[in-house]
């Protein structure tokens, strides 16, 4: 898990998957060209069998899966890419996917750069199979048009989502800046139409600034993506938060998808001084640990807002904190992705994620599915969202009732660092 082999997150494509905890770029001496079709088929399936973190590989007889599709005879790479998509399929896994090679191009994409979308992450729904809105990115098209975390995504374009995998929307959504597309959004009992356009979106991950409250100065930081620059940029906040002499802090995660292991190991760094952060375990049983190191930049109070749109590298973060004690939680159950994905890069220009590992919480909790509960649940009822969607400076204000709960919570906290919950 070396910082150097952790490069992006599938939020990087802002239309794609929901995010993963980090990816990894395997680089296994493929630059030669492979012009035959069936190449890119055994490529895959040799992945998989390497590296896939299930070794029965959702009990699917995978010697027999590689006779099955290279008996085949392929008269075109597109023949080929169906063939590997329909492959993959058998695992169940809607982590571990195939990209053509511009839809590789695209996961390759810098996270802290500017990106083109509409500004959604997308997440398939393990249980319904409905393409599910993980978060909206703040200040997008579709943040704008108030599209919120957990609506489901029935129409593109007018064409039906049903039986459409991630990529196959992640194509459809996609297209020229200034160009438009109709999402066909269902919310709860209600199926409307929002027509959104396609922009070049900047991403500000770290929003930080004081508040004078009766009990004295309280830092508050929202952060929306695990990026590349997420980790100086928090550290430049919870400094000059410090510096000011605020008596506590409350971090809010709601709707931050994840993005970068490392980054959210480093930020748990920032609060917690000497104690684990998160253990990976491969397939083979084998184990990995990530710790604090004694470089915390505070000890004062931490209460951390998250909800349903708290994805992957948000969870690892918000685990360390809760598990360690050293933050409370606030809000709603978090997303409940526990999997580590490898990018790798194939010989064609395409290329695959692959699970490769789990993540545990420093208790040892396996999150996948489940998703972190709160200390303190406080639910928002859908028009509380529109209305903080329609009115996002509400954000992190009075009007927002989670972050006002998280406040009294955090007062509590500093008036009495053993005060009830309650």
């Amino acid at each position: 898990m070396a910082k150097h082999r952790l490069i992006l997150s599938s939020t990087a494509a802002l239309m794609a998957t929901v995010a993963v905890v980090g990816f990894q770029l395997v680089n296994p001496s493929i630059a030669a060209f492979r012009p035959s079709p069936k190449e890119v088929v055994d490529e895959v399936w040799q992945v998989i069998n390497r590296e896939y973190v299930d070794g029965t590989f959702n009990k699917v007889d995978w010697q027999k899966t590689r006779k099955q599709y290279l008996s085949r005879d392929y008269a075109s790479q597109a023949d080929a890419y169906r063939a590997v998509r329909e492959m993959l399929k058998n695992l169940d896994d809607p982590y571990t996917r195939f990209m053509d090679p511009e839809q590789f191009k695209s996961m390759q994409i810098d996270t802290s750069g500017e990106l083109t979308g509409v500004g959604i992450q997308l997440g398939m729904d393990e249980e319904t199979k409905k393409l599910t809105v993980v978060s909206p990115i703040e200040d997008s098209p579709a943040s704008k048009a108030g599209i919120i975390s957990k609506d489901i995504v029935v129409k593109i374009g007018g064409k039906s989502t049903e039986g459409m995998d991630i990529n196959q929307a992640v194509a459809l959504i996609r297209g020229p800046v200034n160009t438009k597309v109709t999402l066909g959004i269902k919310r709860g009992d209600r199926t409307f139409d929002v027509e959104l356009t396609r922009s070049k979106i900047e991403l500000h991950v770290v929003k930080a600034d004081i508040r004078d409250t009766p009990t004295g100065k309280v830092g508050y930081i929202r952060l929306t993506q695990f990026n590349a620059n997420a980790t100086a940029d928090m550290r430049k906040a919870i400094q000059a938060q410090v510096d000011k002499n605020v008596g506590g802090f409350i971090l809010d995660l709601r709707s931050n998808p994840g993005g970068l292991l490392y980054s959210s190991a480093e930020i748990a760094r920032m609060f917690i001084d000497n104690a684990t952060i998160v253990s990976t375990v491969d397939r083979k049983g084998e184990s990995e640990r990530l710790v604090a190191n004694r470089q915390s930049l505070t000890d004062k109070p931490v209460v951390v807002l998250v909800d349903g749109g708290s994805a992957s590298a948000s969870e690892i973060l918000s685990g360390a904190l809760q598990d360690n004690k050293r933050a409370i939680l606030v809000g709603t159950k978090t997303f409940g992705k526990g999997l580590v994905q490898s990018v790798v890069p194939l010989g064609d220009g395409s290329g695959m994620a692959v699970t490769i590992a789990k993540y545990f919480t420093p208790n040892g909790t396996d999150i996948n599915r489940a998703g972190i509960k709160p200390d303190v649940v406080i639910e928002l009822t859908d028009a509380q969202k529109e209305q903080l969607m329609k009115n996002r400076t509400e954000i992190g204000s009075n009007e927002d009732p989670q972050y006002a709960k998280a406040l009294e919570v955090l007062t509590k906290r500093i008036k009495s660092p053993t005060a009830s919950l309650n």
